[in-house]
């Protein structure tokens, strides 16, 4: 985009427009008489801020200088998942998502991991409020962690905001958070910052793209985003706001690169209601079970046109599916014939022809119902050889196995698995990326949403759209990232990474307790008890051994009665050198029984000595 920000030293927040060189004043009004909506209230913002810095003795503004704002994105990069970024001006801070991601396979017993917000907490006064994108778990699902400590407004549309509550009744935080439902078009003042929320379509309703007007000129994130032109639920993309801010001048595009290794366009998500039709034409007289994500309303809702269609009665099933369609169907963002959802007590008062079960367990979590159906460890539902199982989504990284091995197990109970054309996504492919890119014109783009590899395919598309080079960044989270109107580069870092919840513990399992809990999944755990006197240091009892997830100690009698006389000789050893130090003789039995057990196995289980004391 070859234009360049005219501005002079003492009225450069007055003059946000690009202008090209060369042309008239009179050139210049007639063109500020045809610009489009949001021209004026960005130079009022401007103008705002610019009075802001006077009252503090134009400190930013001194000499000249442009207008820095800082973007700094805390998760949400190098994986898919814990979206959180925060834009920051002066005494200002908006942060945009704030979502979860769920644990990798090495984090033993963790339900979630949620991110490190030390940041926004250091500088609290400063925060003016969440603007949340969607209601997607990795956009939201922080939420009712984060305001614990950070008690500001949420901004969101009807259905995100529907979800966020949701989460806040679960957490008794409804009274004490402010919550503000924002339609698409309309826009909210944070601090030195407008924040308008622009149509999009994504695998959830109500999503948004943001245009952010910040002192240094147009910043516009897309959130999770696809193009859809037929969408089941609601209008189109916003395709025409796009464009005015990109005649307008973005001066940088932060966008959604979770397909940018895909070559096209992502289908339409109509696509997949005539799939399910030919489906259920052909399965008249099986039971039909569908596996989707709980937040795909749209996908629901083509399931139950089908279901209708031909004469069935919908069962949803899953704590998550029931409590997000309930939001949707209380909010109106899908529509059930009367008549046609039953509970899941009532299903046994019809034959299976005459049912569909939309359940979660797509991603084949073990715990899902999907999962525990395949178990034959649900309650209600049993798998039988004349069921058709739909899965309506595709693994997401890391997944595969998981859901290969519900597939496997349902295969075997004779069940029909189908997952061909089952699926679109909700993200778009390089065809889109490169039409927001062209809609947009951005001087600088800072790709988001991915793992590197997706940041680093974005970085190419935007390359080959004409963005130069230099001006296309990859962020890592915790960057702090300084943009003017003619820079664009990292100047330093803040803490950022994940903090682990188990259970209503946050934050107080780290890297060490992981640690232990690998150890003790991997090697077992051996445990020494022995008693001694108080005061002369005189074994009493012991020492005796306990050993769990080490062998099988009915098979290993020889081998314990040994390591029973190794540490029977350091313990008499440390007492007849008249230790009295608890820690030292604890060491010596750890070490000497680990050197027996590793040259006799070649296994390393945790030790734990206990010394107890009796007078």
């Amino acid at each position: 985009m070859k234009t360049e920000n005219q501005r002079d030293g003492k009225n450069h927040n007055q003059n946000g427009k690009n202008q090209k060189n060369g042309k008239s004043a009179g050139h210049r009004e007639q063109r500020e008489n045809r610009e489009p909506a949001g021209a004026a209230e960005l130079r009022e913002i401007k103008a705002a801020a610019s009075q802001t810095e006077k009252k503090r003795g134009g400190k930013q503004q001194a000499g000249g200088a442009l207008p820095k704002v800082k973007i700094i994105p805390l998760g949400g990069l190098e994986q898919i998942g814990m979206n959180i970024t925060a834009f920051e001006y002066e005494d200002s801070i908006m942060v945009v998502d704030c979502g979860l991601s769920f644990p990798s396979d090495d984090m033993l017993g963790i339900d979630l991991v949620i991110p490190d917000v030390t940041y926004l907490e250091q500088n609290l006064d400063k925060v003016k409020g969440f603007v949340i994108t969607h209601g997607h778990e990795d956009h939201i699902g922080a939420l009712p962690y984060i305001l614990q400590k950070i008690n500001v407004p949420v901004y969101g549309t009807k259905l995100t905001m529907g979800l966020i509550e949701n989460k806040l009744k679960e957490h008794n935080l409804m009274k004490s958070t402010k919550r503000k439902v924002v339609r698409h078009g309309q826009s909210i003042n944070l601090g030195c910052f407008r924040v308008e929320f622009i149509k999009t379509n994504h695998s959830i309703a109500d999503a948004a793209a943001l245009a952010i007007f910040t002192p240094a000129g147009i910043i516009v994130h897309t959130g999770d985003f696809k193009i859809d032109y037929t969408p089941v639920f609601g209008d189109a993309v916003d395709l025409q706001r796009f464009a005015e801010l990109g005649r307008k001048g973005v001066l940088a595009l932060m966008s959604d690169s979770t397909n940018a290794v895909r070559a096209g366009f992502t289908a339409s998500e109509r696509t997949v209601g005539k799939t399910f039709d030919g489906i259920f034409a052909e399965h008249r007289t099986n039971r039909i079970i569908v596996a989707t994500f709980a937040s795909n309303v749209d996908r629901v809702q083509q399931i139950i046109n089908s279901a209708y269609k031909y004469g069935r009665k919908v069962v949803v099933e899953g704590r998550s599916m029931v409590n997000v369609i309930g939001t949707a169907s209380e909010l109106g963002y899908i529509s059930i014939p009367e008549g046609t959802l039953i509970d899941i007590e009532q299903m046994k008062n019809y034959t299976d022809e005459q049912t569909v079960l939309i359940t979660t367990g797509s991603q084949g979590e073990s715990m899902a119902a999907l999962s525990r159906m395949a178990s034959n460890l649900h309650r209600k539902v049993s798998i039988k050889p004349n069921d058709v199982v739909i899965f309506s989504s595709t693994p997401i990284p890391g997944n595969e196995k998981a859901v290969y091995k519900v597939i496997n197990e349902l295969s075997q109970k004779g069940a029909e698995v189908i997952f061909q054309d089952t699926h679109v996504s909700g993200h778009a492919c390089q065809e889109e990326i490169k039409l927001m890119y062209a809609l947009l014109r951005p001087k600088f783009a800072l790709p988001v949403h991915g793992e590197y590899r997706h940041l680093v395919a974005n970085r190419g598309l935007a390359i080959s759209m004409g963005i130069p080079k230099e001006n296309v960044l990859l962020m890592s989270s915790g960057d702090v990232v300084e943009i003017t109107s003619d820079s664009c580069k990292v100047n330093g870092h803040v803490p950022s990474g994940g903090i682990l919840v188990d259970g209503l513990g946050v934050g107080d399992v780290g890297n060490i307790v992981l640690r232990d809990r690998q150890n003790l999944a991997q090697n077992g755990i051996i445990i020494v008890v022995l008693t001694l006197e108080k005061y002369s240091n005189q074994l009493l009892a012991g020492p005796d051994i306990v050993s769990r997830g080490f062998v099988y100690v009915r098979e290993s009698e020889d081998l314990l009665d040994e390591a029973k006389r190794v540490v029977d000789e350091a313990v008499m050893d440390c007492l007849d050198r008249h230790l009295t130090d608890w820690g030292k003789i604890k060491n010596i039995i750890r070490d000497s029984l680990s050197d027996f057990l590793w040259k006799r196995m070649k296994r390393n289980p945790m030790i734990l000595p206990i010394i107890m004391e009796v007078e």
